[in-house]
């Protein structure tokens, strides 16, 4: 394990569920802060921004800077920026993104974008899909933060973007470009912000579907985490298992 210098952790499911904070998870990052490892938070969620984000882990007993936490609305900002310079955002979403897209100097519209991007929105409303998918329609781009079909909270699983996602995919027809998780944007993005190699990088996360192939996709070693999305039969099940299994980060250094 001493190997691994830059360690990857998802949040929703693995550092905290919903409002309450995974005992043995935060335990895990303060062990590795007091080594000399500050660890990247990576999530799918959108709807936070980086100072939002590090809040919340503040609160939850988790002590990091902005710099360290990578979000699928900052991950898609800066693809928009490098792959459609110039062109106008159209966005479903909360502060997250449309700060992420902001911070990039990118023009957003209320409709008729070049491109449509879409990270969940707790206020969605029919008009706002319905817009979207006229936009969609006359030929912008479709994007989406992440394509999570549910995600944990302290109730359990609730829906997430994906859910929201699949029925613009199925009122237009055109299937989005996903930015976040089982993509390996973030990760690339935090390498080149690391300057750690593959083989000293490290994915956390609790769902096989996002974390895991993320990780696999990138080329790095990963770890599941029982108690979340994916449950432990299902990954056992898969042609491509993790490198790792524990119940919990307590199993660490056993």
């Amino acid at each position: 394990m001493e190997r691994y210098k830059t360690i990857c952790l998802d949040l929703d499911g693995t550092v905290y569920k919903g409002s309450q904070a995974i005992p043995e998870s935060v335990a895990f990052i303060r062990t590795l802060q007091q080594s000399g490892i500050e660890p990247y938070f990576i999530t799918n969620n959108s709807s936070r921004t980086a100072l939002e984000q590090q809040k919340k882990l503040e609160m939850l007993g988790v002590e990091t800077t902005e710099q360290q936490i990578m979000t699928s609305a900052i991950a898609s900002a800066k693809y928009c920026a490098q792959e459609f310079a110039g062109e106008t955002v159209q966005m479903i979403g909360e502060s997250g993104l449309r700060e992420a897209l902001l911070d990039e100097g990118i023009t957003l519209v209320e409709d008729g974008g070049d491109i449509v991007i879409m990270g969940i929105d707790h206020e969605i409303t029919y008009d706002k899909l319905a817009t979207a998918c006229l936009s969609i329609r006359n030929g912008a781009h479709f994007l989406a933060t992440n394509g999570d079909l549910a995600v944990p909270n302290e109730l359990g699983l609730v829906p997430g973007n994906g859910a929201f996602i699949e029925l613009v995919k199925a009122s237009t027809g055109v299937t989005p470009t996903i930015l976040g998780k089982p993509q390996s944007y973030m990760l690339e993005f935090i390498q080149q912000q690391s300057g750690a190699s593959k083989d000293e990088m490290i994915m956390i996360g609790d769902n096989y579907e996002t974390d895991i192939l993320s990780g696999i996709g990138f080329g790095i070693d990963t770890i599941h985490l029982q108690g979340g999305v994916t449950a432990l039969a299902e990954v056992l099940s898969k042609a491509e298992v993790p490198t790792f299994m524990f119940k919990t980060l307590a199993e660490w250094n056993n």
